[in-house]
């Protein structure tokens, strides 16, 4: 395990966190950037990653997916991976911790109740005009952040934002942190030539260099980011008690806007948990990133799929998927609250074998 990961449950306890309440909340968002063909697994084509952040939470909340006919999928070569939304459904019923979910700019909203911050979802980020006015959102979010923050003692956030790692890496390299080679993805192939490539023409088509924005984070969502990232920003802004992000390479962007939008903050007071197969992903280095913006402890969650009997979770174990909709920080979650990792698998195994 790299120097500032530990594994939760194994050598990456959290006392302070044992025992609170706690509420997990997911941030949905969309961006034209992942209709490019290639860029991310997150739903069959490209065209219907547009519906992969309502599928999920619909399944969370009604134990399926009403706005598709079908559970979402990462398929490769003709394999399916289910959506990491069956571990956090999971997680969360096991442990009766409430659920709600924010948008920050779904292209489809979903059909359940959810706190409205942003309703435009993003563009693409090649055309160097991603997001509009990001620190109007941000701005909004931290009223969310403080409000949510009076019902409960401890905030796990999560997200669902196809080709998330692309706009992550468009933030992390127009604020001068090196991210190339390092954000995660859905696949067992990342491909981080064409995020890069993504990424730069973004930049120019904006006018700015790589690293010019590193003091202007909101203009750097602006040009190249998702709206995702200004609004779980916002949320710990606001937030009175601890948060945990409970995501992977995405969330080293937010992590990024808060350090400069935010000087004075407390980093003592924000967790970061992902699922071991970011932690050992060997296309990316989620510890490189954080060790450039503010060397948080890492705790990452490992589910044992290699013990499952569904063919889907073991794919996990091959690089598909990997992390989302706060898997990660959900199964941390469930553990802080006592409930058994062999427990968590086995629900995780009868959801899949009830939705398929």
């Amino acid at each position: 395990m790299k120097d500032n990961i530990k594994q939760f449950g194994r050598d990456g306890e959290l006392p302070e966190l044992e025992d609170l309440d706690s509420l997990f909340l997911c941030v949905i968002a969309s961006t034209r950037t992942s209709n490019i063909p290639g860029i991310t697994g997150a739903g069959v084509t490209p065209e219907l990653t547009d519906y992969t952040p309502a599928a999920d939470v619909e399944l969370i909340v009604h134990g399926k997916p009403l706005c598709l006919p079908n559970i979402p999928q990462t398929i490769i070569d003709g394999t399916a991976a289910p959506t990491p939304a069956v571990i956090t459904k999971a997680s969360l019923e096991l442990a009766d911790i409430p659920f709600l979910v924010a948008d920050a700019g779904a292209a489809i909203k979903p059909d359940l109740p959810y706190i409205n911050i942003n309703h435009k979802p993003g563009e693409n980020i090649q055309n160097g005009r991603a997001v509009s006015d990001p620190e109007k959102i941000f701005n909004k979010a931290r009223i969310l952040g403080k409000s949510i923050s009076k019902l409960t003692d401890h905030i796990f956030i999560g997200e669902s934002t196809p080709a998330g790692t692309t706009t992550a890496l468009g933030v992390l390299t127009a604020m001068g942190y090196d991210g190339n080679h390092k954000v995660s993805g859905s696949m067992p192939e990342n491909p981080h030539k064409l995020k890069q490539e993504v990424v730069s023409a973004g930049l120019n088509a904006s006018g700015f260099n790589v690293g010019e924005l590193a003091s202007r984070p909101f203009k750097a969502v602006e040009v190249v980011g998702d709206p995702m990232i200004p609004v779980v920003a916002g949320i710990v802004a606001g937030s009175v008690v601890p948060v945990t992000l409970a995501g992977g390479t995405q969330m080293m962007a937010v992590c990024a806007v808060v350090k400069d939008a935010l000087p004075e903050f407390n980093w003592d007071d924000l967790s970061i948990a992902t699922t071991i197969f970011v932690a050992e992903d060997e296309t990316s280095d989620i510890n490189y990133i954080s060790r450039q913006i503010a060397d948080n402890t890492i705790y990452a969650v490992d589910p044992h799929f290699e013990n499952s009997q569904n063919e889907g979770l073991r794919n996990y174990l091959n690089g598909s998927v990997k992390e989302g909709v706060g898997a990660g920080g959900a199964m941390m979650a469930a553990l802080l609250n006592g409930v058994p990792m062999d427990d968590i698998r086995i629900r995780t195994e009868e959801l899949c074998q009830e939705l398929f």
